[in-house]
């Protein structure tokens, strides 16, 4: 039996072999494709990324989605992003990506969809129920081959004019957006220099998750020895952007949200716009005084997929990178194109990467903060401490908690992805930083030790 904690809040993941070993795999696709057929058809596109693991999952789960009756299109290797692109563009009834996303090499984990809807939350933990009751479909499905990659970059381009041919690094982190990034940028008005443009499960350059400051060092010493107007990074399966300024410095996923609104506002005056817990406060105020509508939600991209179907929302993103249009586009997190958002606004400008976020309010913050902790007490703790704050402070606690501190905020929340905690800070001085950080550290510890 598979271990129930890899059925997370949006999405199923775990180390490749010990938790999601192939019998158990070829279980689970009959699982997900029997739950597929009952909710919106056995018509079903799959992808994988290129982790090691992804050939033996992947002739596990196809197993399976065959043994209940599944019309498979299989893409091969492809970004998740070009998965969810198949399903819009093929009709599908779903989808499913194999992929261990920014964990590290030895995960893996699948990513679904019914219709062009995320599968999410109870929907997930009705996946396993069915397994638990071997509640299956039957019947001979079928499989076939088919190409998305060409469609994509034939259709990409021609949503983009770039007022200017500007110089930029990408750097795909041997993941899975080299080869299709190449092909686009073909067609697109840009000069390029590729980085880690091969797939390489080994990741051997470093490892490919940009909100890791460490694993953009090389992509900073390439845009500042090129001269570059900007730099551009990947995650390992192309659904999370990081940007680096032609200084060399982090431009972090909900200031790319701000530069972002800040043109859609231009055209869509009043626009929704939905951020995560983690963003800072001032990409929320900025909007509001441009007369945007800036919503607070939950991390995860099916999570802040959905609500934004709800609020009709034109933009929303996350600190960790994953950016959805939906105008001009079709709503979910696609990093090459959230790579050509920015390249248009930057030639655009006729000004740098670092011009677009002249005249901000001036605050500290630190990055994510992740602390190991285990998957069995880590949602328990964090309520604890939304306890402990509710009696004194001001909490939003729509994702673990945010406390309000008079010149900044703090944020707890459990990862839905891994067995850690994470923590966010922002302050107006580096003392309040450090005194903020210090006041929660300080109640997760009571909270540990009760």
């Amino acid at each position: 039996m598979l271990n129930p904690t890899i059925f997370r809040e949006y999405d199923i993941r775990g180390i490749a072999d010990r938790d999601l070993l192939s019998p158990d795999i070829e279980t689970l696709g009959r699982a997900i494709g029997t739950y597929l057929i009952r909710r919106s058809g056995r018509k079903v596109n799959l992808g994988r990324d290129c982790r090691l693991s992804g050939p033996r999952l992947h002739a596990a789960l196809l197993k399976g989605l065959l043994a209940v009756g599944c019309e498979v299109i299989d893409l091969g290797v492809v970004p998740t992003p070009l998965l969810y692109y198949s399903v819009y563009k093929f009709g599908a009834e779903g989808g499913i990506m194999i992929t261990g996303s920014h964990n590290p090499s030895d995960y893996n984990g699948f990513k679904m969809m019914a219709g062009k809807a995320a599968v999410f939350g109870q929907d997930i933990q009705d996946i396993y129920q069915l397994i638990v009751h071997q509640d299956f479909e039957s019947g001979e499905g079928t499989v076939r081959d088919a190409d998305v990659a060409t469609p994509y970059v034939e259709e990409i381009p021609q949503g983009f004019n770039f007022a200017r041919r500007i110089k930029v690094v990408f750097d795909a982190g041997n993941g899975t957006a080299g080869p299709t990034l190449h092909r686009l940028l073909e067609h697109l008005n840009v000069e390029p220099i590729e980085m880690f443009f091969e797939m390489d499960g080994h990741f051997p350059n470093h490892h490919p998750d940009p909100t890791v400051e460490h694993n953009l060092e090389m992509l900073k010493t390439a845009v500042k020895d090129h001269k570059a107007d900007l730099g551009i990074a990947f995650d390992g399966d192309s659904d999370r952007i990081g940007a680096i300024d032609e200084n060399g410095d982090v431009v972090w996923g909900d200031q790319l949200m701000l530069i972002y609104a800040r043109e859609i506002l231009t055209r869509k005056p009043g626009s929704t716009f939905i951020g995560e817990v983690k963003c800072s406060q001032i990409m929320y105020d900025t909007i509001e005084k441009l007369g945007g509508k800036a919503i607070m939600y939950k991390t995860g991209h099916s999570l802040i997929k959905t609500k934004m179907k709800q609020e009709h929302a034109e933009l929303a993103g996350e600190m960790s990178g994953h950016i959805f249009f939906a105008d001009r586009y079709y709503g979910f997190d696609d990093a090459l194109y959230a790579a050509c958002r920015l390249i248009e606004i930057v030639a655009a400008s006729g000004k740098p990467l670092s011009y677009q976020l002249a005249g901000l309010p001036k605050t500290v913050t630190t990055p994510e903060i992740r602390v190991d902790w285990p998957d069995e007490t880590k949602f328990a703790v964090v309520a604890k401490v939304t306890d402990y704050f509710r009696n004194s402070h001001t909490v939003n606690d729509v994702d673990g908690v945010r406390v309000k501190f008079d010149h900044g905020w703090g944020l707890l929340r459990a990862s839905n992805t891994q067995p850690v905690l994470v923590m966010r800070f922002e302050a107006e001085t580096p003392a309040l930083l450090a005194e903020y950080q210090a006041t929660v550290e300080a109640a997760l510890q009571l909270a540990a030790n009760e």
